[in-house]
């Protein structure tokens, strides 16, 4: 009797561990209008960059990887950032699915570590959000999804996978602990989530690998910061999340008023107008060397930053006005 009585409770408990876990359906519902499209840009518009980001507080903080705001000229953020939030539904027409605009500034990044922490502008009520899992129970083999903007693909465009393997210090750098995952990653992808079969996010998207060194392509193997590194640098900036995570020995941290020092191998979304390569050693792929038989994507990148940085310098020069009138008075 208490054998059968053992085997029931085991079955009971095995049922409710199966209840946590949603179909991807199901998560992507309930996480995707946390997840946001990143996008910095220079001065003039000239050059830009795009990628994805998490919202992780209801006021408006978001999580993101730092390439995605970093101008490599300058090696600081772009003096412009904005941050696009999801509308209801998708629609495969960026001038409806890029509406929800809100400007954003830097509030702390780290080079090393990949990750930059923004600050929303104008928000009116708490923003839906996302928490991040202990990834200590985040096994190879394990289930997950990611949700983002990839080149050559849609917005809040979701992919699945599971966790392939895990390499600690990646690039040698120390306290970068990642998982790799086969689960569909590209330009684009940087800085947006990798989700647990429950909605959690286990890391956030960093690298891709396409080209070995003898030019063979490489397919399925990407790269994800683990979320308990990324909450341990959260901590350090002060910044709320949810459940408590071991402490990770992580590098230095800038805030948004300093340089950074010497770049750490990194890849993500293109910049304007020439991509970056997916790896050290993929080739770089001008615009104007696109071929032809390629579809274009739904979002022009290019087009969208030229676009927003003219509504930004119409917006100044209005303001600029406006305080002028009201002194004149």
């Amino acid at each position: 009797m208490k054998y059968m009585l053992t085997i029931m409770s085991l079955a009971l408990i095995g049922e409710v561990a199966q209840a946590k876990e949603m179909s991807p359906r199901e998560i992507y519902e309930q996480v995707s209008p946390a997840v946001v499209m990143v996008m910095g840009h220079s001065e003039n518009g000239k050059n830009g960059s795009g990628g994805t980001g998490s919202i992780i507080q209801a006021d408006g903080l978001v999580l993101t990887n730092a390439h995605v705001i970093i101008e490599e000229k300058t090696g600081k953020p772009y003096p412009r950032l904005s941050v696009f939030l999801k509308p209801k539904r998708v629609t495969g027409d960026p001038k409806v699915d890029l509406a929800l605009i809100r400007r954003a500034r830097a509030v702390a990044y780290s080079s090393p570590l990949d990750l930059a922490l923004l600050k929303l502008e104008g928000v009116s009520g708490p923003l839906p959000t996302i928490g991040l899992s202990e990834t200590d129970r985040t096994r190879i083999g394990d289930r997950v999804l990611a949700i983002g903007h990839p080149e050559q693909g849609g917005l809040w465009t979701l992919t699945t996978g599971v966790i392939s393997a895990e390499v600690d210090n990646f690039n040698g750098v120390k306290g970068k602990h990642v998982f790799q995952t086969e689960t569909s990653l590209n330009r684009g992808n940087s800085g947006g989530p990798l989700v647990d079969s429950e909605g959690h996010m286990v890391g956030v998207n960093t690298a891709i690998a396409r080209v070995a060194a003898d030019g063979l392509p490489i397919t399925n193997i990407s790269f994800s910061l683990k979320s308990t590194v990324a909450k341990q640098w959260l901590r350090e900036q002060r910044a709320s999340t949810s459940d408590a995570s071991p402490p990770t020995s992580a590098p230095p941290t800038k805030t948004a008023a300093d340089v950074p020092s010497t770049p750490s191998p990194q890849v993500g979304p293109p910049g304007i107008p020439s991509p970056k390569p997916t790896s050290p050693n993929a080739p770089s792929v001008k615009p104007s060397q696109r071929d032809p038989s390629m579809p274009a994507r739904p979002y022009n990148l290019d087009q969208l930053v030229s676009e927003r940085s003219k509504a930004e310098a119409d917006l100044d020069n209005m303001i600029m006005e406006m305080r002028a009138r009201m002194k004149g008075r």
